[in-house]
């Protein structure tokens, strides 16, 4: 199998875990009457778990070292807080309204490199950021429509998920992918025990243990699937096949909620799914001229 359809069908299938890790919370938080706090210490506890199965025990503690302690923590406590609010979001909105804000990142992303990273932003890239705005704003029909608060969660998830991008980005010349993920995990479960075990309540059968437990696999196995879909091809290739979630989203919420997206939320997907696959396209134009413009002139 070609190295880049092998990434392909990682990318898919890491995004369909986390769209599984999304239905899973939001189906624990309205059917078991576990709070989302202790779901929360539960998924970074489980994905620990989970490393140590795969690793051995013996490997953890090398998983501490790291060259970048401060910016370790701060991913750590942005990838806590994305998980948190999103969560939230989850519980009082349906999933393909949820990951249609999750779909802004790579604009936001783009939009926070010009301050935090310094990189220019030409009008092609503006107008994308532009126009995946409308269609945000098409998802929520602010005025049309009563607003509810849980969006604000969904956005601030969001913007938690974007800076957490970047920061990622600006640790991968420090610390190993895999460092990376365990501080995250490690952090989050450390923060939110307290909260968790304030509010604790005892599953009431080995399903709800089981669907608890199955939260760490889930997003531990799909950022792991990223990491190694990113070896097989560039990121240009990948990237756009994030945007299958929006199927295994749509497809898994219908099969277990029985929820129909509205016109309105497919509309406004679409356009930002649009405006973000027009941002990657303009990236990998813009990588190709950078690359050109450092060939060798031949002398003459």
């Amino acid at each position: 199998m070609p190295d880049r359809l092998k990434a392909i069908l990682l990318m898919c299938t890491a995004v369909t875990l986390f769209a599984a890790l999304d239905t899973t919370a939001k189906y624990l938080v309205m059917q078991t009457g576990v709070p989302t706090s202790e779901i929360v210490w539960v998924r970074f506890l489980s994905q620990i778990l989970c490393m140590a199965a795969v690793l051995g025990p013996a490997a953890m503690p090398k998983l501490i070292r790291t060259n970048n302690l401060k910016l370790q923590l701060t991913r750590s406590s942005l990838m806590l807080g994305t998980t948190i609010f999103n969560f939230i979001a989850v519980k009082y909105l349906r999933l393909d309204q949820t990951i249609s804000i999750t779909f802004l990142t790579p604009l936001i992303v783009a939009a926070l490199a010009v301050p935090l990273l310094g990189e220019h932003i030409g009008w092609h890239r503006a107008s994308a950021i532009l126009v995946g705005f409308i269609g945000v704003l098409v998802v929520v029909r602010p005025g049309m429509t009563a607003v509810h608060p849980a969006f604000i969660a969904a956005f601030l998830s969001m913007l938690a998920y974007s800076l957490l991008i970047i920061v990622t980005r600006q640790l991968a010349s420090h610390d190993s992918s895999i460092v990376t993920l365990f501080y995250g995990t490690v952090v989050g479960a450390i923060a939110t025990a307290p909260f968790a075990l304030a509010v604790w309540v005892w599953p009431e059968n080995l399903w709800t243990w089981a669907l608890l437990m199955a939260l760490g696999a889930l997003g531990g196995g799909g950022h792991y699937l990223i990491i190694q879909a990113y070896k097989f091809a560039p990121v240009s290739a990948v990237t756009p096949f994030l945007y299958f979630e929006l199927i295994s989203m749509i497809t898994l919420s219908y099969a277990v909620f029985g929820d129909r997206p509205d016109h309105w939320s497919l509309a406004g997907a679409l356009i930002i799914v649009a405006s973000g696959l027009y941002l990657i396209h303009r990236e990998r134009i813009a990588h190709k001229e950078s690359l050109m413009a450092l060939e060798p002139v031949e002398p003459r």
